[in-house]
């Protein structure tokens, strides 16, 4: 009983990886799921479609594999962070759509919320800033906007969820309404110094506390799959947050180690230890796992946009057909033409936290065509790595390790790696398993199943695929980071 089988539930898609005992991949089904978008800066998910390929995927990457049920220590769980989902206790029901992290129509209420001044008192107990990006602002839009929810919600007739909550609660034939300490932490009304919800913050942001989930530790017992979903009833052992996974995945352990996931976003991650350490410079403190009842808690900076600018190429502008051809594109870039794509599509995250700025390109001449867009969106995400990196410098004062960890699809290409070394001057080490959030989410179940090895054997078992290092002059970065830092100030809404 050595097998594990990672649910992986991200922002277009869901997957299902099992892992053999050496924790490599020996099975993987995937399906994309669609992007509802019905007003601008509004984003959508079905949850039954989000159950729907969940569970398919999961069947598929089992009869793939041709392990027996047996063969399976356990489940483990990770997910799309801060999307919002609010279902009827009795027959789980969604009543409405997900409303997903990148979805910016709370804005206004924040911003009620910071001029009032409560941002301090919050961002004293979560760890987090006064945005739409985070789960609670959200939970009192559902009640608020769907007839009935609010006093059904009070009646303690609705559950909320992240999506880990909800497919934990489906999984489990309605039995179990739980969550980790990583997803919780998101929500803005957890006390992440306490480990507890807070009365206070549900009563300020207008949530019920009857609605919130059980909070659990990332390695625990979140229950039991009823068979018929799945083939057989397997425990579920393990449960992060995506970006809290990968650095689970990445074997970031020990205070000083960053790790950066560059999927649809990108977030850094900078291990702080067992300390809660504010940010002056306007970054994340989050728990970063909680294991055995002992919290871990990390600095974040978050990029709402990194592997959807390729997307947009793709699907908005349609100067690509598929992803992979970014690279080839932006390597015949004019290298005279200085483009700069600021992806603010809905919003800036760390370190502007800006919900109101949009998109921009600037310096585009009579030239300027397909190849110099390519080259702009991939620049764009080394060049935002960099604003989360000096800003984590300037909070974490203790030794980090000079490496960035990182994983993610974008981290296949390696002219973006290239230049995310060059703009930031760190090494980039890129592991022999990109998937690291699967495995995280894996490890987490496999250790509590007593199957896999412990946080030393693990941290053992981390490869080296490429190492990437700067090329490119300092001065020449500089400069070039410089019009970046230009381009964004031109992009603020109070600019």
């Amino acid at each position: 009983m050595s097998h594990i089988l990672a649910i992986d539930q991200g922002t277009t898609s869901s997957r299902a990886l099992l892992f053999d005992a050496q924790r490599q991949v020996v099975a993987m089904a995937q399906q994309e799921f669609t992007q509802h978008l019905p007003r601008s800066g509004w984003v959508e998910h079905d949850p039954e479609e989000i159950w729907q390929t969940t569970v398919a995927t999961c069947r598929q990457a089992l009869e793939q594999s041709g392990i027996a049920f047996g063969d399976i220590a356990g489940i483990g769980i990770t997910n799309q962070r801060e999307t919002t989902l609010v279902w009827d206790r009795a027959t789980g029901e969604p009543i409405h759509h997900a409303i997903v992290w990148q979805d910016r129509r709370t804005a206004e209420t924040c911003k009620r919320l910071k001029e009032e001044g409560h941002e301090p008192m919050v961002s004293e107990r979560t760890g987090l800033l006064l945005d739409p990006y985070f789960s609670g602002t959200k939970i009192a839009w559902l009640l608020d906007h769907v007839e009935g929810a609010r006093a059904r919600a009070e009646r303690g007739e609705l559950c909320f969820g992240t999506v880990d909550s909800f497919l934990i609660w489906r999984l489990t034939g309605g039995t179990v309404h739980a969550t980790d300490a990583t997803n919780a932490s998101r929500t803005l009304l957890y006390n992440i110094r306490e480990n507890r919800w807070d009365e206070e913050l549900c009563a300020l942001i207008g949530v019920p506390a009857a609605m919130l989930p059980q909070v659990r530790d990332c390695a625990a017992d979140f229950g039991t799959t009823s068979p018929e979903i799945l083939g057989a009833a397997l425990p579920i052992l393990g449960v992060a947050g995506d970006q809290q996974a990968a650095t689970i995945g990445q074997a970031c352990f020990v205070p000083g180690m960053m790790k950066a996931t560059y999927g649809t976003g990108c977030f850094a991650l900078l291990n702080t230890g067992e300390h809660f350490v504010p940010s002056s410079n306007r970054l994340l403190t989050t728990i970063a796992y909680r294991l055995g009842g002992t919290t871990t808690y990390a600095l974040e900076g978050s990029i709402f946009i990194a592997g959807a600018v390729v997307q947009w190429l793709r699907d908005g502008l349609g100067i690509i057909s598929h992803a992979s051809q970014t690279q080839a594109l932006a390597e015949t870039a004019d290298p005279e033409q200085a483009i700069y794509l600021v992806p603010a599509f809905t919003g800036l995250g760390a370190p502007w936290w800006d919900a109101d700025a949009r998109g921009a390109i600037f310096g585009l001449t009579r030239n300027t065509g397909p190849a110099e867009f390519a080259r702009a969106a991939l620049e764009s995400v080394g060049y935002q790595t960099r604003d989360l990196q000096q800003a984590m410098h300037g909070d974490w004062q203790a030794k980090s390790e000079p490496v960035l960890h990182v994983d993610g699809g974008m981290t296949a290409s390696d002219w973006t790696m290239q230049f995310l070394a060059d703009i930031t001057g760190a090494v980039v080490d890129r592991p022999t398993i990109t998937e690291t959030t699967a495995l995280g989410a894996a490890w987490l179940a496999g250790h509590h199943a007593g199957a896999w090895p412990d946080v030393a054997g693990f941290s053992k078992d981390w490869r080296l695929d490429r190492r990437f290092t700067r090329e490119m002059e300092s001065s020449e970065a500089d400069h070039r980071y410089q019009g970046w830092q230009d381009a964004v100030r031109r992009t603020l809404s109070e600019a």
